[in-house]
């Protein structure tokens, strides 16, 4: 990070490290809407998300088809890894995801 010192008039840079601790959770999470389908998403805020999409905000596929039940998620540490969960479950089969949702272990609590 750099900032600038003012020092009799001129400025000089000066480098100054932090360390960044990393409070941050991202979560890929399946949710099994009132017509059977699945819609998987990522976030940093589980509960916050699963209520706007109750109350039909948060994704436009799911406005209508509400409420939703929340059947399967993982915690990440880092955004960029749960993205890529995110992608990876996108294509998968409707078998593929329900075996997935089959063999997840209901750990999480929220």
């Amino acid at each position: 990070m750099k900032f600038y010192l003012r020092t009799y008039g001129c400025f000089k840079t000066s480098n100054v490290k932090k360390k960044i601790k990393r409070k941050n959770r991202f979560f890929v999470y399946i949710v099994q809407c009132r017509d059977g389908t699945y819609y998987t998403g990522y976030t940093n805020n589980l509960n916050n998300r699963i209520n706007l999409h109750n109350k039909g905000f948060g994704a436009k596929y799911l406005r209508g088809k509400g409420p939703v039940r929340l059947v399967y998620v993982k915690e990440y540490r880092y955004y960029k890894n749960a993205m890529t969960m995110e992608r990876y479950i996108k294509k998968m089969s409707r078998k593929q995801k329900e075996k997935l949702i089959k063999n997840y272990s209901h750990s999480f609590t929220l």
